[in-house]
Parts: structure tokens; sequence; C-alpha cells
């Protein structure tokens, strides 16, 4: 404390274990620093952590506050608030990075970052959008100026969050700005490792919603990597979600969702290239593989995509996309059921592949085949919406009992061109207002 309370910018070196009373802040130009990460551990007794002013670096410590609380925070006030860097550190309790009114300035530079327990359920600053509002993470960067002059600059590597069935309350990674307009935030770099988080939400819950990795309105991300699982285990907890606009988006590990209406990749804003390179694999009730509902991508690529509960689709698609391609499968295993579509409950059917009124499909590749094993559902929907072009290298199949394999309806148009479509107990192809564009070599046995 007195080194903290001397005048001018120091290096504060931890070379062992202390426990703070209270919050501490450090200076302006100051630093804080461990000996080593294993030894130099901080613990806050009573309330939050350590506040960041402004050109501070806090490196190589473990900081263990408990988890409902601010374990690393920004104050509030200064308007330059220069670089803050953040490296090599354990954390238990949220990191908060949240510039305000008054703050115009602050660049960002995470590296080597680990929180273990977080609750960021109960921080009022929420974005809101779409019918729900959107919980903080254990990571929070976010303008909430909403002057559009106001700026972060913020690059993130190497951030794990919570571990295998030990998930983070809230969101896991939460990366915003104040809105569609005003203040924003410019990412150069995310890069993940294991990322586990869940909002703990009952059953029923509509307006409002988590994600794993969040990438929020007024957000313009460079490159976002996965390089460990993320993984989400509760209601309306989406794996990996955005409203802003990603430049690069790679999943180089599994993206997993275990609760209802949990969805493995969905977008609201503008991402130009997304890359899965493993599974998405959704367990809940209502949860989607990948569903385009605003914005849209224009390449985006999957290893594969698997859902095992009722209301479940693969993909869905409603606004205009550009090329969709799927190195194996599509596949799913539910029937009808309960899904959060926008803030409101509705029933659809477990498709592995459906294309709604205003949904434009550039392209789709298939290299495997698109199944379901659910009753009642369609493999191949095209309601409303459009696809331009089609590669489907295997089959398209339904399993379930009164299963179609494609459905062609609602003013929507699609080629079937070579598409092999076989229905166990349904029909093959339903024509209902729909059009056919390319019949070449299309076989329904």
């Amino acid at each position: 404390m007195s080194a903290l309370s001397s005048d001018g910018a120091r290096t504060i070196e931890i070379t062992t274990s202390v426990a703070c009373p209270h919050s501490i802040t450090l200076p302006p130009g100051s630093s804080l620093v461990g000996a080593d990460k294993d030894r130099s551990v901080l613990s806050f007794v009573n309330g939050d952590g350590i506040g960041l002013t402004a050109n501070n670096r806090v490196s190589d410590l473990t900081v263990i506050a408990t988890p409902a609380v601010r374990a690393i925070y920004t104050q509030a006030g200064i308007a330059d608030m220069g670089t803050i860097i953040l490296g090599n550190i354990a954390v238990t309790g949220q990191v908060s990075i949240i510039t305000r009114t008054g703050t115009d300035k602050l660049s960002l530079v995470v590296d080597g970052l680990h929180i273990a327990a977080c609750d960021a359920r109960r921080y009022s600053e929420q974005p809101q959008k779409y019918g729900v509002n959107v919980y903080q993470g254990a990571l929070t960067v976010y303008n909430f100026n909403g002057d559009p002059n106001s700026r972060i600059n913020a690059s993130l590597s190497n951030v794990s969050v919570g571990a295998k069935g030990a998930p983070v309350l809230g969101s896991g990674i939460f990366v915003s700005g104040f809105g569609d307009q005003g203040g924003q935030v410019e990412l150069d770099t995310l890069t993940t490792g294991e990322v586990h988080s869940t909002g703990m939400l009952p059953y029923g819950t509509a307006d409002m919603i988590t994600a794993g990795v969040f990438i929020v309105y007024g957000v313009h991300a460079k490159r976002v990597e996965h390089f460990g699982e993320v993984v989400t285990y509760g209601v309306n907890d989406m794996v990996l979600d955005t409203w802003g606009t990603v430049d690069t988006w790679i999943a180089h590990a599994r993206v997993v969702s275990y609760g209802p209406s949990g969805i493995g990749f969905v977008n609201f804003g503008t991402v130009d290239d997304f890359v899965a390179e493993a599974e998405i694999i959704t367990y809940g009730l209502g949860a989607r593989g990948f569903n385009q509902y605003d914005g849209t991508v224009r390449n985006i690529r999957f290893k594969s995509i698997e859902t095992f509960g009722d209301g479940s689709i693969g993909i869905q698609v409603s606004k205009p996309v550009g090329t969709i391609v799927v190195d194996e499968s599509v596949t799913t295993h539910g029937s009808i059921g309960n899904t959060l579509v926008k803030g409101v409950i509705m029933q659809l059917p477990a498709e592995a592949f459906s294309v709604k009124p205003g949904g434009v499909v550039e392209k789709l590749i298939v290299g495997g085949s698109l199944v379901t094993h659910g009753a009642k559902v369609t493999t191949y929907a095209v309601e409303g919406g459009k696809v331009l072009a089609i590669d489907i290298k295997g089959k398209v199949l339904a399993n379930g009992e009164g299963s179609d394999a494609v459905l062609v309806a609602g003013n929507g148009s699609t080629p079937l061109t070579g598409v092999r479509a076989h229905a166990r107990a349904g029909k093959a192809l339903v024509e209902t207002g729909g059009e056919i564009t390319d019949r070449t070599g299309l076989s329904t046995d």
C-alpha cells in the first residue's frame, strides 16, 4: 500500500502470496508484476481486486477474488487510458475492461490469460437487440461510451476460460461496442484455448442469452481463432455468436453445445470467412448447428454438423449468404421441438438443411450426405428462399416415420442437380408452390 500511494509511476513486484483486505488501484503508468506466477498470488478477501487507470501492466500473477466480483477492472473518468497490458495471469473473478462516457481511447493487449471461475450474471450493462439481452463474460471488453469517436483497440491472445465440466457463469469471452452506432471496438486478434460457459438460465427463458464467445455489435474483428474446444452447457447458451463484423473466424477444435437452444454458430453480423475444422455438435432441445438470421457470411466451411435434440436444425439460412461447404455430413436425430428464434420460443422440425424466406445460398457443397433420423421432419427444405447451385456428393436421406427427403415450397427455388433423395417412410420429393430450376441427374427412389 505504501508503494501504491507513492508519487510517480513505478513497477511493484510481488514475490510471495499476499492477501488484501480491500481493492487496490494502480496509479497511471504503474505496473504490478509477479516474480513467478505460481507463487506470486494476490488474493482479495472483500470486494473487487485490481483497479486500472492508464498505461498499466499486470503480469506473471495469480489473482484470486470471489467469482462474482471483478478481479481486474478499469476505473472511469480518464480521457485517454493509454495502453493496458495483461500478460501471463491466472484469475478467479471477472476481468472487466469497460470504458464509459469520458474515456475516448484505450489500447488493450492481453497475452496469456486463464479465468478459472467467474459469475458475470449480475452486471447491468448488457447489449440488447433482436428481443434479447446478453450477459457479460468472464473476460469482458466493452466500449460503453456512446460517442462515435470513442474507440478501444484490442489484441487478445491465448485466452482460456473455465474447464471441462466447470464452466464460468454468464458468457465466456464477450467483446462489445456501444451499439450499431456509437463507441467502437477494433479487435485485431482473438485467440483462445478452451472456453467453457453457461448462463444458468431457466428453461423457457426467451429474453436472455449468453455465448461461449460473443462478438457483439460495434466490433470489427480482423481474426478470431479457437485452438481449444468451445463448449456451452445451458439454456440459450450460444457457442459462437456475432452481431458485429469478423473478417476471418477459424475454429480448430470442436464446437459443442449441451443445453436447449444453444446454437453452435449463429450469425447476425457480417463474416467474410468462417471455418470449423472440427465437428459442430449440439445435444439440447432446439440447439441448432448453424443459423444465419441477419447480416451475411460470404464463405463458410464446416467439417461436419450433428444435432441430437428435437427442433435442432443442422443449418438454417434466412438471409443471403455466399458458399456453404460441408466436408462431411449434416446429421440430425430429433423431431419437432421448441427453440428460441429472435427472442420468441417456437416449434421447429429438426431439418438437416433449411432455407427460409429472405434466405439465399449462392452454392451448397456437401462432401457427404444430408441425413435426418427423426419423425415428421424434412431433410432438405427450401421454403420461400433460394439456392442457386448445389453439389451433394452423398445422398439426401430421411429415415424417420413420416419424414420427407426434399421439400420445395412457398415460392422457394433450388436446383436438384445430381441429388439422390430417399425417404424410408415418407416422400422423396414434395413440391408445393416452389420451383426446381434444374433436375439433371435427380434420383428420387
